[in-house]
């Protein structure tokens, strides 16, 4: 490799040396934590009862939504591959947790950071014939070291955003020398081929397949959460809800103004404020308290608490999908300032009709097809949200509707988890 990754790697293994020595002394007293730093170090705990003679598949899923589309991928595969090991690392511990509970009769471990020494001992510990990264995980350490040890690389469900492209083709040289070792690119869209072909992957190489996020929506709708929900909630089979999901700074507010507007007109609605980052809840109560609004948070609602708030805050992660469930009106948040938006489609999943602002620039695929089916609704502030949530709460025949046809919609779209499943196939035929 070139100049480029020999400077990435020596910064990279520097950092993360130079913290090794205080992070393990501050982690001595832990067990567990000393058992997650072995792994992150790349001594990751070496499959047992793997079948010999077929496919090694190790699928990377950063976090949660990837480790929702790897549990997507993983029944294609087994079909395709019969008798095929599937190992799954993820980078965070609540990924790690959702990893555990859907391939609980599968090895899973947190990823090695991305230097040599790491990366280069998970590798001779797995052994792995195909190494995937789901979504856009770029590790130029992990993906050249897996091509130099004679690992398949695949980048599956690829997506690059109309705002990070910016930043790879800043350091194209760099990424060009990378992505010469991923053997296929299975992007979601045609726009995330063509940028991927312009940051210097193959053109031979790229695919174009679907988003796989779209197969496990399609059957996570479990009735049963959301009369779990509804009970948590104590709510009334009549009442209002407007859930305001993965907002960000500077959204609550505005979701607050359409919330007061929407309460004069129906009285007894409840809203749900899901923030993207659950490090901001005191941010968000020092906001309600700055109202007067009396609220709840959804850990006290778990420990027993009956809800008689008006304003529930969730702060805990993985809870958001099926929230969802109960919402009248939905809000998708990071799209009234300008940070990309948040996936409308999980709202659609059950059936609803789906609120967002004018910046969906991570997400146009699946606006695009909720408003070619008129059941997406863009807003341009709190106010717009409120005067449109009015209307259609106004009309509940009109509102079942619009989210019928978002349900229709996503089931159309069924089936990216399968082809994606078969650009991995093929690498395993090529071995």
């Amino acid at each position: 490799m070139g100049l480029l990754y020999r400077a990435y790697t020596a910064l990279s293994s520097g950092i993360f040396f130079s913290c090794l020595g205080p992070f393990w002394a501050y982690t001595k007293i832990s067990g567990r934590r000393r058992k997650d730093l072995r792994e992150r170090a790349g001594m990751v705990p070496r499959p047992t009862a793997m079948n010999s003679g077929l496919p090694r598949i190790w699928l990377h899923a950063a976090s949660l939504g990837e480790v929702r589309v790897a549990a997507g991928l993983k029944q294609h595969l087994q079909d395709l591959l019969p008798g095929c090991s599937i190992i799954v690392s993820t980078t965070t511990g609540h990924g790690r947790n959702l990893a555990a509970n859907l391939f609980h009769d599968h090895p899973v471990f947190y990823a090695p950071v991305d230097t040599p020494f790491s990366v280069r001992s998970a590798l001779s510990r797995i052994e792995p014939d195909i190494m995937v990264f789901l979504e856009t995980e770029i590790w130029p350490a992990w993906i050249t070291e897996a091509r130099r040890m004679g690992v398949k690389v695949a980048i599956v469900n690829g997506r690059i955003s109309s705002r990070s492209i910016k930043r790879y083709l800043a350091l194209k040289p760099f990424f060009r020398d990378v992505l010469k070792n991923v053997d296929v690119f299975s992007m979601i869209h045609q726009e995330d081929g063509e940028r991927i072909i312009r940051m210097g992957a193959d053109p031979l190489r790229v695919r174009i397949n679907g988003n796989a996020k779209y197969e496990l929506l399609a059957v996570e709708t479990d009735p049963s959460l959301e009369t779990e929900a509804r009970r948590l909630l104590n709510l009334d089979p009549a009442q209002v809800v407007l859930v305001a999901g993965s907002t960000r700074r500077g959204e609550e507010e505005m979701v607050l103004d359409a919330y007061e507007r929407i309460s004069n007109r129906f009285p007894e609605t409840v809203l749900i404020i899901a923030p993207r980052h659950i490090v901001r809840t005191a941010d968000i109560e020092a906001i309600l308290r700055s109202r007067s609004i009396r609220y709840l948070l959804w850990t006290d609602l778990c420990a027993g608490a009956r809800r008689v708030e008006p304003v529930v805050v969730l702060n805990t992660f993985g809870e958001l999908l099926k929230l969802y469930s109960v919402g009248t009106i939905v809000f998708c948040g990071a799209s009234l300032v300008p940070l990309g938006g948040q996936n409308p489609l999980e709202p659609a999943a059950w059936g609803k009709a789906v609120f967002y602002g004018p910046f969906m620039e991570d997400f146009l695929d699946a606006k695009a097809l909720l408003e070619s089916v008129e059941a997406g609704i863009e807003v341009a502030n709190g106010e717009d949200l409120a005067e449109k949530a009015v209307a259609l709460l106004s009309d509940p025949e009109a509102l079942k509707s619009k989210g019928n046809r978002a349900r229709q919609a996503l089931m159309t779209k069924v089936g990216a988890a399968e082809r994606h499943a078969g650009a991995i196939a093929e690498l395993a035929v090529k071995k």
